[in-house]
């Protein structure tokens, strides 16, 4: 969507401290957006998925994964996002012309910290994050953007990352 003159292009960036999020304000502020923040304060240490919704971050991984059994605060909140992402579609919701509500659910995210915490991981299964935030501006400007309330699988294997609309 082009900006008219003199009208700023705003952006929402819901957890803009974390690797994925503080990329996406880089890219927006690059692209002279004006990006707004939504971000949990630091806690005194790592992201654990079993310390509950204080802690949890929005595009980690799949709550509903095998891979990640007893991390029911976690996968409550994810759930909790995706339900405000379909509320937000609908009618009524208080959304913006022109406003969309997507939730991404990769898997793991290529960053330093998750380098760091598994070494020995394959990476090549891990979403670059140059991926989503050019991903997130196609979308922000209406290229390929998928409907309002969609939940979005992020999948990437052998260095190949596909999208899929998640149905539960």
């Amino acid at each position: 969507m082009a900006a008219a003159a003199g009208e700023a292009r705003r952006v929402l960036v819901y957890g803009g401290r974390g690797a994925l999020g503080s990329r996406c304000v880089q890219a927006f502020r690059a692209r002279n957006w004006v990006p707004t923040c939504l971000f949990f304060p630091a806690s005194p240490g790592p992201w654990h998925g079993c310390l509950g919704t204080h802690r949890w971050r929005p595009v980690v991984t799949d709550p509903f994964s095998p891979h990640f059994p007893g991390m029911i605060g976690y996968g409550m909140a994810k759930g909790a996002v995706h339900q405000l992402c379909q509320s937000l579609a609908g009618k009524n919701s208080g959304m913006p012309a022109r406003a969309a509500a997507i939730a991404v659910l990769p898997v793991t995210l290529d960053t330093p910290m998750n380098r760091k915490a598994m070494p020995e991981a394959d990476f090549s299964s891990w979403t670059p994050l140059e991926f989503l935030v050019e991903t997130f501006h196609d979308w922000i400007t209406e290229k390929n953007r998928p409907s309002s309330g969609s939940l979005i699988q992020v999948v990437t294997a052998e260095g190949k990352t596909e999208l899929t609309p998640a149905y539960f």
